[in-house]
Formats: structure tokens, C-alpha cells, sequence
């Protein structure tokens, strides 16, 4: 049977950089065989006793509208479970995907499309939510983020569509980028660009409950939402202001520390700004989350008007890290995509950016702001975000079509260099810490029958 192929480890010897130190072996086992996509997608898949891994199943990034299934993976038997399957599902919607598992508990989130899509109302950025199911209790989903999108709109409740929902460390807050359907409809009728991409947060201060809509667009939602990270469509140029808020993710499992030592709980993301000559540039910028999500900032109300975005809450401040625009290389890399990551104390935020020479490598800067520091040093580009260890003293990340794995540890061996796994014609995806720091999981494309799918790996690291 094709579970026995799981007993059948493939070892690969790793090669360390630089010389002088003594090689590993890592271990890389298949773990799906399918004939289907098995997507990581770059989250966070691991149950929090990390005996299973959530995934789903659409035929390639872009087809999220049609696929109907999130599952998860037993990690030492392979076994397959549907968590949940979309009803009524058609090539428009509802679809879902990207799901992630809570750090303490059975709860997947994932992206839901609306319930009534159709033709003249399919899936789109601004039409999709947030949607939870408990693994342990298969089938039964409820959705997160409310959402209204006919006048007077609520407040708690969003206009739009949210993605890539990441729970925090504690699972009470849940972070997530945005589209505004209210804007895109302003956009279509104006010709003038408003349907700009920004990021918002939830979590259970209270039950919001919306009008419904004939049309079945409004809906209601456990948890209270707000953006908070104000965009504007012409930025001015030199200035901190955003045109695209996106990347994002929680800094440390609790926060950064301040100065004066105590936490704050944030987000990091990558910001486009506009330099001192009008250039598109893309930094990276950090957003001080309030305990409280529900009280007006001084910047407009949090619902939002006919003509603009919900405002951020009262206290929510956001500021610019990183300034590259007189380096050799200006800006944080887009290509490869990328998300910000930051290690479980909120240190270190990492993120892809040229050297001297053109070549992306990864770089940290603090939260507190100040100098980058580049981190590695290879001859051929880092080709995918950084995953951080849990103990915080490596990273993970894709280099030459190889998994690398990379010392950070302050001192002689910060920077030093491991290769994980062989290098194959495609690079690997979607790399991802155990919990427990003794597996990375990734996809990897596996031919098959003429076709080719994304089947889902265990390198076990020594």
C-alpha cells in the first residue's frame, strides 16, 4: 500500500556552510500520495500537539473560488480527514482555502467565499471571510468577521473580504489582510484607484450582529473587527504614508517589549510608500495593536463612510522600520512573495531584501526600529519567506531550490548555514515548524500519471 512508502525514509546529507563544521543528516519522508493538491500555503498547519497538519486542496494559487475542501493529515499515518467540504459548490464560489490551526487549541481558520455565490456575484478579494471549524468536530463551521456592505454600516463588522487569517499566541486575536467592497464599487464607478489592499484584526469582544440584505451579501460574526492600518491611494512622496498594506503578521508570541519593559501586542507588514522622487518602494512597518478594538480613533469612524475605509481604532499607531531609499538596492523585495515573520520573543522581525551585489537575502530589523542587519550571505537568491524555529535561535527558508536552515544565535555561529534537503528542479514550498521544533513540513510538486501535485513532506531535522 502506498502508506507503507511512509516507512521508506529518504536520506539526504546535508551540506554545511561554511566549512569547518561538521554535516548532518536530515531525514525527508512523503507523507501524502493523492491525486490531488495537498497546499500548505505558507501558515501555520501544525495542530498544537503537531500530530496533524491542515491543508487544502485547489488546483493551483489562484482557484481558491472552486475548491471545496479543507482537510488535515495524521503525521504517522498518513490518514486523512475532511474537516470541511462547501456546499452548493460551483467554479464561482464559495470556495475556501489557506487554513491555519489555533497554538492552543482545535480551531481552524480559514478563508470562507459567500454562501450565495454565483455568476454576477462570484468569489472575489472583496468577497470572502473568515470561517472557523473545530478539527475535532468535522463539518460544523462558523464564521468570524462580520460583514455588512449596505448603508448605515456597523461597527465591528467589515465591507469586504478578508485573507489569510493568523491567530495569535495566545488564540484570542486573529490578524488578517483586506479589500473593501465598498471601495472596489467606488473604484468601478470613479475610474479613480480606491480599491487599495490594507490589514485588520478581530477577536471575541463581542458578538456582531448586521441588517440583512435580499441579496444575502451581509452576515454575522462572532468576533469584533477593525483596520488598522490606514491607506491612501496617492501617497505623498517622502513621506510614511501607505498605498498597500500586506505581508503581515504577529510580532512574537506575546508582542515586542518596550523600552520601559513592558509588551505590546503588534502587527508587522510590508507598507508601499512613495520615495523622495515618487518611486514605488516597498519598507517594512510596524502597527501597535490597542486591548481595545472598539472605540473610534480620531481618524474617522470605525464602520467607515460611502466615500472612504473604516478607520483604525483609538490607539492603534503605526510606523516605518526600515528607510532604504539611498541604498545600492532600495526597497524590501516583492519577488519571491514574502511575509514578515518575527521571532516567538518579537526581537527580531526578518524580511527579503538585495545586498550589495543584487542578491535577495534575508535581513532582521528590531522592533524598536534602528539599523538592519543582514543575516545570510548566499551567491544565489533566498527564495521564500522565513519561518522562525520556536526556540528563536534558527530560521528555515528556501535557497537554490534547497531548504535551508540558518544559525541565529548572537555570536561566531550567527549566520551559518545549513542545507536541509537536495536540490531538485523546482524548489520546495511552504516550509513550517513543528511546535516542537524537530520537523519542518513543506510541499513539494510530485509528477504523476502526466500531472503533477502538491504533495506534502516531513524533513525531520537532528
Amino acid at each position: 500500500m502506498k502508506r507503507e512508502i511512509l516507512s521508506a525514509l529518504m536520506l539526504f546529507t546535508a551540506i554545511l556552510l561554511p566549512s569547518g563544521c561538521s554535516t548532518p543528516t536530515a531525514t525527508e519522508v512523503q507523507l501524502t500520495f493523492d491525486h490531488k493538491n495537498h497546499n500548505l500555503d505558507n501558515l501555520d498547519n501544525f495542530s498544537p500537539d503537531d500530530k496533524w497538519l491542515v491543508y487544502d486542496t485547489r488546483t493551483c494559487p489562484s482557484a481558491m473560488a472552486a475548491n471545496s475542501n479543507i482537510e488535515k493529515v495524521n503525521v504517522d499515518t498518513g490518514r486523512i480527514v475532511v474537516l470541511y467540504k462547501t456546499p452548493r459548490q460551483t467554479k464561482y464560489g464559495p470556495g475556501c482555502g489557506a487554513p491555519s490551526f489555533s497554538p492552543v487549541d482545535t480551531r481552524v481558520i480559514f478563508i470562507h467565499g459567500p454562501m450565495n455565490a454565483c455568476a454576477e456575484r462570484p468569489y472575489c478579494y472583496w468577497r470572502r471571510t473568515g470561517a472557523v471549524v473545530d478539527a475535532s468536530q468535522p463539518g460544523k463551521v462558523v464564521f468570524l468577521d462580520a460583514r455588512d456592505v449596505t448603508p448605515p454600516f456597523t461597527a465591528g463588522a467589515l465591507r469586504g473580504g478578508t485573507h489569510r487569517h493568523e491567530w495569535s499566541g495566545d488564540g484570542k486575536w486573529v490578524g488578517f489582510t483586506y479589500n473593501d467592497a465598498i471601495m472596489a464599487a467606488l473604484e468601478k464607478r470613479t475610474g479613480k484607484k480606491m480599491n487599495l489592499r490594507t490589514i485588520g484584526v478581530a477577536t471575541a469582544h463581542k458578538a456582531v450582529t448586521v441588517d440583512k440584505d435580499p441579496a444575502g451579501e451581509n452576515s454575522d460574526g462572532l468576533w469584533f473587527s477593525a483596520l488598522v492600518v490606514k491607506v491612501v491611494p496617492n501617497p505623498e512622496p517622502g513621506s510614511d504614508q501607505i498605498s498597500r498594506a500586506f505581508s503581515d503578521s504577529w510580532v512574537g508570541k506575546n508582542g515586542y517589549r518596550r523600552p520601559d519593559g513592558t509588551w505590546q501586542r503588534a502587527r508587522a507588514f510590508l507598507g508601499n510608500v512613495r520615495d523622495s522622487r515618487g518611486k514605488k518602494l516597498t519598507e517594512v512597518f510596524l502597527v501597535d495593536i490597542p486591548d481595545r478594538i472598539d472605540i473610534p480613533g480620531e481618524q474617522g469612524p470605525l464602520e467607515g463612510t460611502l466615500t472612504s475605509f473604516p478607520m483604525p481604532p483609538r490607539g492603534a499607531r503605526q510606523r516605518r522600520l526600515t528607510r532604504t531609499e539611498h541604498g545600492k538596492y532600495p526597497g524590501v523585495v516583492t519577488d519571491p512573495r514574502h511575509w514578515v515573520y518575527s521571532c516567538p520573543d518579537g526581537s527580531r522581525i526578518s524580511f527579503l531584501a538585495g545586498d550589495d551585489n543584487g542578491i535577495i537575502q534575508v535581513f532582521f530589523i528590531s522592533p524598536l526600529g534602528g539599523d538592519t542587519v543582514q543575516v545570510t550571505h548566499h551567491s544565489s537568491s533566498v527564495q521564500s519567506s522565513v519561518r522562525w524555529h520556536p526556540g528563536g535561535d534558527k530560521i528555515a527558508y528556501v535557497c537554490d531550490n534547497s531548504i535551508y536552515v540558518c544559525d541565529v544565535r548572537p555570536g561566531l555561529s550567527f549566520g551559518r548555514t545549513v542545507r536541509m534537503t537536495r536540490k531538485t528542479p523546482q524548489p520546495p514550498l511552504s516550509s513550517i515548524w513543528s511546535h516542537d521544533g524537530k520537523t519542518i513540513a513543506f510541499n513539494r510538486p510530485v509528477p504523476d500519471g502526466g500531472k503533477s501535485y502538491q504533495q506534502i513532506f516531513l524533513l525531520k531535522v537532528q
